[in-house]
């Protein structure tokens, strides 16, 4: 148990920090692997709790596929950095003080919840923290589970209609012309003279003198 607790800060103190440096991080590079670092250090925390479901569905779906890719997109956009840096500067006194209350009332609600709370109860020997969480979700919180998924449809279509631009550069086919074209619009026959290839003029023999000029050739 105290090995457990030993772990349970150690990660808490490393997932705080590289939370830390997302905000804080001046490269955007440098967030993104903070963040895949938040994350991974959150799931090692699930799994302190018996949650190992959530831990492997966080390594797998953030770490794994949602965080790599906001990685590459990161390194291949030209993010400039200057304006960003002047409004953290004019927003600094008001992103501290909307942090600290937020702190606050977290600390209040989780004092308050382990003042009152019992000891766990024990679990038998075949219980199944992942059916009880799949039975829990699509039985009691069914509804909850549902307006979770509208709200992420609903965020995936407007990062699509936001970053969806129309450039002038970009080629693309369309299958339409190319299912209405015609041969005579493609092909086109030219006629061209025949040539004739015409014997070479014989050469002249040597040291004979040319009459305009005077001299032998």
């Amino acid at each position: 148990m105290i090995f457990n607790s030993i772990l349970f800060y150690l990660f808490s103190l490393v997932l705080v920090i590289a939370a830390f440096r997302v905000i804080t991080a001046n490269n955007p590079v440098t967030g993104v692997l903070h963040l895949i670092l938040a994350f991974f250090t959150a799931a090692m925390l699930w799994i302190l709790l018996n949650a190992e479901f959530l831990a492997l569905l966080l390594v797998l779906v953030y770490v794994g596929a949602v965080m790599v890719l906001f990685l590459f997109v990161v390194m291949m956009l030209d993010f400039r950095d200057g304006p960003t840096r002047e409004g953290l500067k004019a927003y600094l006194p008001l992103g501290l003080v909307i942090g600290i209350v937020m702190v606050l009332e977290m600390a209040f609600v989780v004092i308050k919840s382990w003042a009152g709370a019992d000891a766990p109860k024990p679990l038998p020997a075949n219980y199944d923290n992942t059916h009880a969480l799949g039975v829990a979700m699509y039985s009691h919180y069914l509804f909850a589970v549902e307006v979770g998924a509208v709200i992420l449809l609903v965020g995936m279509v407007s990062a699509i209609a936001l970053t969806l631009r129309h450039r002038r550069d970009a080629k693309f086919q369309r299958p339409g012309d190319q299912v209405r074209v015609r041969a005579r619009d493609r092909l086109r026959l030219v006629d061209l003279p025949s040539q004739t290839e015409h014997p070479p003029a014989p050469a002249e023999a040597p040291g004979v003198p040319d009459p305009a000029k005077g001299e032998a050739k």
